[in-house]
């Protein structure tokens, strides 16, 4: 099994939490983090600072794709980040449980 942390943001909690209540009913990830961050980025040619919430998505690396879909179909932004790192090591348990908790209908075959 492989782990991935999948990352986004959005412009406020209540964003945030929508979009990881959706994560997790739908068993797309097994956690997700919400954290505040200052954001410098340029858009249309300006340079831009924004307060926004970046979102940590635990999930299998099979899952993905699906994750990738609901964020786009659900994301507020007109270009939304949404993109995904390895996780190279982790816990046997940890990992079972993310396996677990991010299958579809949140059932792992056996």
């Amino acid at each position: 099994m492989t782990l991935c942390a999948v990352f986004t943001t959005v412009a406020s909690m209540e964003e945030a939490r929508r979009l990881a209540d959706l994560a997790l009913a739908e068993h797309l990830a097994a956690c997700v983090q919400l954290s505040a961050v200052e954001s410098h980025f340029r858009w249309n040619g300006r340079v831009q600072r924004e307060g926004e919430v970046r979102l940590l998505f635990k999930t299998e690396a099979s899952r993905y794709r699906e994750l990738e879909r609901c964020l786009r179909e659900h994301h507020p932004y007109e270009l939304p980040a949404i993109f995904a790192l390895p996780v190279s090591e982790a816990s046997a348990s940890y990992a079972e449980w993310v396996k677990q908790e991010s299958a579809p209908s949140g059932r792992v075959a056996k």
